[in-house]
């Protein structure tokens, strides 16, 4: 009867100070467990608290679930395509791989000092590197290039009336630097095609332009060619019949601070005359021909 009357006067005091009465057995309370309805329903507004504690607890222990708000980082990249994509994916990758191995290498060998490979496989070498990329390390060399050089043309025309007439000289090699100067990204057609062409010829050639055999005449056949594709852009009011190539030396001058005196006259080499014939002509150069001279 004691222990009743302290009970009671305990419950009493409970209720004055706002405390809830506590559940009678927290194990088997009835409040952690989801009635049928809220079950079905699935609603997490209608759903006990239970519900949310048992979802929680799925989710720490599920280790394919990512946290919340990550994003399934844990299937990102292609490991989150599916199978084919991760197959195409994975080839391009392989493609890409094997193509810049494959440029660094051809560039090494182009570079390097000659050695077997490059004895063997030089012409391949070059057909890859010639002419979008070029090495070129005169810049560093004890003795840079110090001269500017500028490969001139002019043409023979056999006008509409037949009446011949030869035109002004052209400077090729400004046309190329108009190209140049102000693009972001030049051609390396008309930074080296023009120019190493002319280094191939002069190399090639005596100082009274005969050949040095098979290299001088396949290097006058390049410079005619590349002759008639650039006076192709040129309105020259006829048909080009005969073409003359020169090319114009001059010395950079020193800079303002030394005192060193230097000649920066020009001084030309001028080749002879050429007829053009239809191996003078590459694809994309007309020249009046009809459809029975192609």
């Amino acid at each position: 009867m004691r222990m009743d009357a302290d009970r009671g006067g305990m419950d009493s005091y409970d209720k004055e100070r706002g405390h809830a009465e506590p559940a009678a057995h927290p194990v088997t309370s009835t409040a952690a467990v989801p009635r049928p309805a809220e079950q079905a329903s699935g609603d997490p507004a209608t759903a006990g608290p239970g519900t949310a504690d048992a979802a929680t607890a799925d989710a720490a222990t599920d280790p394919d679930a990512g946290a919340p708000g990550d994003g399934n980082r844990a299937r990102a990249g292609i490991a989150g395509l599916s199978l084919p994509y991760q197959v195409v994916a994975s080839v391009a990758v392989a493609v890409v791989a094997v193509f810049a191995c494959y440029h660094v290498a051809m560039v090494f060998l182009h570079v390097a000092p000659s050695n077997t490979l490059t004895k063997q496989h030089g012409e391949a070498v070059d057909e890859w590197v010639f002419p979008e990329f070029e090495q070129n390390w005169k810049l560093f060399a004890p003795n840079p290039l110090q001269q500017n050089i500028a490969v001139h043309a002019r043409a023979e025309v056999i006008r509409a009336d037949g009446s011949r007439r030869t035109t002004d000289w052209i400077d090729l090699t400004a046309d190329d630097g108009e190209a140049i100067r102000g693009n972001l990204a030049p051609s390396h057609v008309d930074q080296n095609q023009l120019r190493r062409g002319w280094d191939f010829y002069a190399n090639s050639h005596t100082a009274d332009n005969r050949a040095n055999g098979m290299r001088g005449r396949l290097s006058e056949r390049y410079i005619r060619r590349i002759t008639m594709l650039r006076l192709e852009a040129h309105d020259l009011g006829g048909r080009v019949d005969r073409i003359q190539v020169r090319s114009s030396t001059r010395a950079v001058g020193a800079p303002p601070w030394s005192e060193e005196k230097t000649d920066t006259r020009a001084y030309y080499r001028t080749l002879p005359w050429w007829t053009v014939t239809a191996a003078d002509l590459p694809a994309g150069v007309d020249n009046g021909r009809t459809e029975a001279q192609r």
